[in-house]
């Protein structure tokens, strides 16, 4: 009795692409199944060795217009098995129609209601102007780097001709669904600090400690400002302030050695409105404040801060809007706090919008327990049915011819 898009929502769910070895193939295979059992057209591009791209493609009657892009990831965060209630790779629905699974929420989900989204335009009889693409991708857990940031470079992915895309957003617990136009830029800074070193009974001068502590406090001072700066105003969502936490600390060799380097790293999240090049001066000065021998390098420097118009008069957003106001979905606007493949999406020069359609929904993506409810679920297929519908009927745009 169980709706044939559950079942098979969950079929994917028991796919184990868990890093680090997502059984990919075994995804692939299962998404070209199903793509070809609904008359798509199949495409794989392997950007690198083992890290194949699959593409499936519903043809517009105009092949000129531009695309509509639908992407997701294919892989999994790991899990701590002992923490979870049910097996993460088995899909257990329990009596509530949740269903729990690792990729319930993040995003296996998304995947699978683009899919069955298509087969009801199809079994409906509908066809549009624009061309329909489904872009499913490896390794966007661990940064996309072997996946859709070098997928954006290569001819194939040029050749979709993408007008807009859509990626996946956040899960939300009240009746509102979040909606995700740009996100933050991460920089990951690795701060080392060389001072005198010596025998750990004496009062050494300029130790690599004292002016790694000097570090410390600067940076640490700034994420306490932003932290009150997101407690204080209502109105900001995690998006729209300054993350930024200290992840690693390294040095010395021995209790009684006075070490000559100390190493401190910094993952920091920073949202478009942010002047980059006046922050990594605000960065150079925290260093040079700690004393002489104190240098920054970075381990991941995002510079692209595109954002996606959400102006009624764009069509792109105009179409996404006003199947959200037909439907009574109410929309909270947000710059997502951490980062996904849209933020490749946007930098080849394409508008991206981060949306999972998941409201009454506990955030729990990477979590213990991760589950979504099948009538969540199948609330998503409806409500991408009629986006799906909007978007590739968007009329021809002046750049279009």
């Amino acid at each position: 009795s169980e709706n044939p898009s559950v079942t098979l929502f969950r079929q994917y769910l028991r796919i184990d692409t868990v890093h680090p070895k997502p059984d990919y193939d075994a995804a692939i295979q299962f998404l070209e199944r199903v793509g070809t059992d609904l008359g798509l057209a199949c495409q794989k591009v392997e950007v690198c060795q083992g890290r194949v791209v699959l593409i499936l493609t519903w043809q517009g009657m105009n092949p000129r217009l531009r695309s509509i892009l639908l992407n997701s990831h294919t892989d999994v965060v790991p899990v701590f098995e002992e923490h979870w209630t049910y097996p993460p790779f088995e899909a257990v629905k329990d009596s509530q129609g949740n269903i729990y699974a690792r990729g319930a929420q993040d995003m296996k989900c998304v995947s699978i209601q683009y899919l069955e989204a298509i087969r009801r335009l199809k079994t409906e009889g509908k066809s549009f102007a624009r061309t329909i693409h489904l872009t499913f991708v490896p390794d966007e857990e661990v940064g996309g780097h072997k996946g859709m940031e070098m997928f954006v470079q290569r001819p194939e992915f040029k050749a979709l001709n993408v007008g807009f895309a859509m990626d996946e957003g956040l899960a939300s617990p009240s009746d509102i669904f979040s909606v995700f136009y740009g996100e933050r830029s991460p920089w990951w800074i690795k701060v080392k600090c060389m001072g005198s070193p010596g025998h750990g009974s004496r009062f050494i001068s300029n130790t690599a400690a004292e002016k790694m502590h000097k570090v410390i406090n600067s940076f640490l001072a700034f994420r306490e400002s932003e932290k009150q700066r997101l407690k204080s105003d209502s109105s900001l969502t995690l998006g729209d302030v300054t993350s930024l936490n200290m992840t690693m600390l390294e040095g010395g060799v021995s209790f009684n050695v006075v070490p000559s380097e100390m190493a401190a790293s910094f993952d920091i999240r920073i949202p478009p409105t942010v002047d980059l090049k006046a922050f990594e001066e605000q960065v150079a000065t925290w260093c040079r404040g700690a004393g002489d021998g104190v240098t920054y390098e970075f381990h991941q420097k995002c510079m692209d801060q595109h954002i996606t118009s959400t102006e009624e008069s764009d069509p792109w957003w105009k179409a996404f809007s006003g199947v959200c106001r037909d439907m009574n979905l109410q929309l909270k606007l947000e710059i997502f706090p951490a980062a996904t493949d849209s933020r490749y999406i946007r930098a080849a020069g394409h508008p991206a919008i981060g949306f999972s359609p998941m409201n009454r929904t506990p955030v729990l993506l990477h979590d213990h327990n991760e589950f979504l409810n099948e009538q969540v679920f199948l609330r998503g297929i409806e409500i991408y049915t009629r986006l799906l519908s909007s978007l590739a009927s968007v009329p021809p745009l002046p750049t279009e011819g």
